[in-house]
C-alpha cells in the first residue's frame, strides 16, 4: 500500500512539473509586454498608443507578474462524502465543515498551498443486522485536517482563474460519543492516517482584493486502520469546498493607456469622371470607442452625397467640369477627441472628342466607275456618332459609317474625299482619303483586212475582163460589204511587166471589177475605190475598209475612173 501512495503522489508531482515547464516554455516564446528595457517601451508607447478599440489588455505580464497576487488566503464551507457511501471501514461517511487554506504564488502560474479543515458529523449510521442511524454528541470538532502541497493556475483571464493542485499531509478523527448515554458510549475511538488530495477549482474576482471560489473539487484519499482487523486500508472521498478568496500583494495591473484622440480618413474611386458619373466614397476612422455608436456624415461642393455609413456615393449630374472636394466627417460624442473630419479631391473632366479615319477601296478607277468609302469613328466615352461625307468632285453618298463615292462626271485626276463623324455632344472630327480617276482606255482602231484577189491571165483576149472563175470571189466580197455597211472596199489592180501599157491594164481590170460588184451585186459605187498599184502580175486586189480605218496606199495610185472604159464581165453560157 505504501509503495501505492508513492505512485499517486508521485504521478501527481510529475503531473504538475510538466504542465508548469509547458506554461513558462509558451510564455517565454510570447513577446515580452511591459518588462525589459523601459526605454524601448516609452518609446513604443509614444509611437504607438493602443487604440481604445482594442479593448483591455491582460492584466498579466511575462517577467514581473504583474496582477498575479503574491498571497491569497481562501476560508470557505467543505463537504466530505465516502465513495462510495458506507463504504467498509471507511469512517468519513458524510461530514460537513470548513476548511482554509493559503497560497503563496512564485509567479502566476505556481505556487504552494497549506490547507486546514475541520468537520464535524451529527450522526452514526450502522449498518447490518442493526442499521439505524444515531445522534452523536462531540463536544469538538471531530475531523481535523492538514495538508501541504503545489498548486498550478492558469492566469490568462482578468476575471477568471481555474487552478489544479495536489496536496499531502494528515487527517486526525477524534473519538465519537453517542448523544445521551452514560455507559460504553464511545462508538468510534481517535484515529490519526496518512491523507492526499487531488482536483482543482474556479475563482472568480470580484475585486482586486477579493474572489469568489465558485467551486473547489478534489479526490481525498486517507489510510485509516480498519477496527475489525487491525490492518489499514486505503479509503476513497470527495471534497466538495466553495467560499471567498483575499488576495494579498503582488504588483498592481499597469493603467491602461489613455483613449488616443479619434482619427479619419477618406478615399474616393475613381478620382475623376465624365459629368453624370458616380464616385464611390469611403472613409476609414481608427481609435473608435467600441463602447459608443459612430455617426457619418458627408458634404460635397459639386454635385450629391448620399451616405449615412463609412460609405457614400457621389453623383455629378449636371455638374460642371473642374475640381471639387469631398468632405468627411465622424463623431462618438462632444468631448475632444471624439469627432474627426477628412477631406478628399474628386475631378469632373470633361468629354473627349472623337476620332475618325477614312479610306477609300479601291483607290484608283476609271472614270465613272466607283470606290467604297468607309469611315471608323471612335468615342472615347462610347457616346452615339452620327456620319457624313463630302467630295471635291463626283457624288458620294452612303448610310451609316459607309458610302459610295461615284466618279460618274468628276474630273480625271484626285478626288478628295472628306469624313465627318459628330457625337451627341456636337463634338466634330475629320479625316480624309483620295481616289485617283483615270481616263479608260482608248479603244482599238479598226484595221483593214485583206479579202480574196481575182486574176486575169486566163483569157488573153481579153486580158481586162472579169471572168466567171473570179465571180466566185467577188461573191465573197460583196457578202462581206453586206454585213458591215460602214465599211468600203479598195482595189487595185496590177500589170504584168511583159504587158504593153500596163498601167491601163491595171486600171481597167481594177475598175471592170468594181464595175461588177455594183451593177451585179448592187453595191454602192461610192463605197469602192479604184487604185493602180506596181506589182508585176495579172492582178486584183481587194482590200476592206472598216469604218475608221485608213489604207495604207503607199505604191498605190488613185485612179480616174472618167477615163477608164469598162468592159461586161462575162457571162456563163447558158
Amino acid at each position: 500500500m505504501r509503495s501505492s501512495i508513492r505512485l499517486v503522489a508521485t504521478a501527481a508531482i510529475a503531473v504538475f512539473l510538466m504542465s508548469a515547464t509547458s506554461l513558462w516554455a509558451d510564455d517565454a516564446a510570447k513577446p515580452l509586454a511591459g518588462a525589459g528595457d523601459e526605454r524601448a517601451s516609452a518609446s513604443n508607447e509614444l509611437a504607438a498608443p493602443m487604440p481604445s478599440s482594442m479593448g483591455a489588455a491582460s492584466p498579466y505580464t511575462r517577467g514581473r507578474d504583474i496582477g498575479t497576487p503574491t498571497t491569497e488566503l481562501f476560508l470557505g464551507y467543505s463537504y466530505l462524502h465516502a465513495m462510495p457511501a458506507l463504504a467498509e471501514g471507511n469512517r468519513l461517511v458524510w461530514l460537513n465543515g470548513g476548511s482554509a487554506n493559503v497560497a503563496y504564488n512564485f509567479n502566476r502560474y505556481l505556487g504552494v498551498v497549506g490547507d486546514f479543515g475541520a468537520y464535524t458529523n451529527s450522526q452514526v449510521r450502522f449498518t447490518g443486522a442493526n442499521a439505524q442511524a444515531v445522534d452523536v454528541d462531540n463536544p469538538n470538532v471531530a475531523v481535523l485536517s492538514y495538508l501541504f502541497g503545489p498548486r498550478l493556475s492558469f492566469r490568462g483571464h482578468e476575471r477568471f482563474t481555474p487552478f489544479v493542485q495536489a496536496l499531502f499531509g494528515g487527517i486526525h478523527a477524534n473519538e465519537v460519543i453517542l448523544a445521551g448515554c452514560t455507559s460504553n458510549c464511545t462508538v468510534l475511538p481517535a484515529q490519526g492516517s496518512f491523507a492526499m488530495t487531488a482536483g482543482g477549482g474556479l475563482d472568480i474576482k470580484v475585486h482586486k482584493h477579493i474572489a469568489i471560489r465558485l467551486i473547489q473539487a478534489e479526490y481525498l484519499m486517507t489510510r485509516f486502520e480498519d477496527l475489525n482487523t487491525g490492518a489499514k486500508a486505503t479509503q476513497n472521498d470527495m471534497r466538495l469546498s466553495a467560499g471567498i478568496v483575499f488576495r494579498f500583494g503582488g504588483n498592481p495591473a499597469p493603467p491602461m493607456p489613455p483613449a488616443s484622440p479619434l482619427q479619419y480618413s477618406c478615399s474616393v474611386t475613381p478620382t475623376a469622371v465624365y459629368p453624370g458619373g458616380t464616385i464611390a466614397a469611403s472613409g476609414t476612422a481608427v481609435y473608435l470607442n467600441p463602447a459608443k455608436t459612430a455617426v457619418y456624415t458627408w458634404q460635397v461642393d459639386g454635385g450629391a452625397v448620399t451616405g449615412t455609413s463609412s460609405t457614400a456615393t457621389i453623383d455629378t449630374a449636371n455638374v460642371a467640369v473642374g475640381t471639387y472636394t469631398l468632405k468627411g466627417h465622424v463623431t462618438q460624442g462632444d468631448r475632444a477627441g471624439e469627432n474627426a473630419d477628412c477631406t478628399a479631391p474628386y475631378s469632373v473632366k470633361a468629354y473627349e472628342p472623337p476620332t475618325v479615319s477614312c479610306s477609300a477601296d479601291p483607290a484608283v478607277v476609271l472614270s465613272g466607275a466607283t470606290s467604297a468609302i468607309t469611315a471608323v469613328g471612335v468615342s472615347p466615352q462610347n457616346r452615339p456618332l452620327t456620319y457624313s461625307f463630302s467630295s471635291n468632285s463626283g457624288s458620294v453618298s452612303g448610310i451609316g459609317s459607309t458610302a459610295v463615292l461615284s466618279t460618274r462626271g468628276a474630273m480625271l485626276g484626285t478626288v478628295g474625299v472628306t469624313c465627318t463623324v459628330v457625337d451627341d455632344k456636337g463634338q466634330t472630327a475629320l479625316a480624309s482619303t483620295s481616289v485617283m480617276v483615270t481616263a479608260p482606255a482608248p479603244e482599238p482602231k479598226p484595221q483593214t483586212s485583206g479579202l480574196c484577189s481575182i486574176g486575169f491571165e486566163r483569157d488573153a483576149a481579153r486580158p481586162v475582163r472579169v471572168d466567171n472563175e473570179a465571180k466566185a470571189c467577188l461573191d465573197q466580197i460583196a457578202m462581206s460589204l453586206n454585213s458591215s455597211p460602214d465599211a468600203k472596199l479598195a482595189v487595185a489592180g496590177s500589170a504584168s511587166s511583159e504587158e504593153k501599157g500596163g498601167s491601163k491594164l491595171a486600171a481597167e481590170r481594177a475598175v471592170n471589177t468594181k464595175a461588177y460588184l455594183v451593177t451585179e451585186k448592187g453595191i454602192d459605187g461610192t463605197r469602192i475605190a479604184v487604185y493602180t498599184r506596181a506589182e508585176d502580175g495579172k492582178t486584183v486586189a481587194s482590200t476592206l475598209i472598216p469604218a475608221g480605218a485608213t489604207l495604207d496606199t503607199t505604191g498605190e495610185t488613185l485612179v480616174d475612173e472618167s477615163g477608164v472604159g469598162t468592159r461586161p464581165a462575162r457571162h456563163p453560157r447558158k
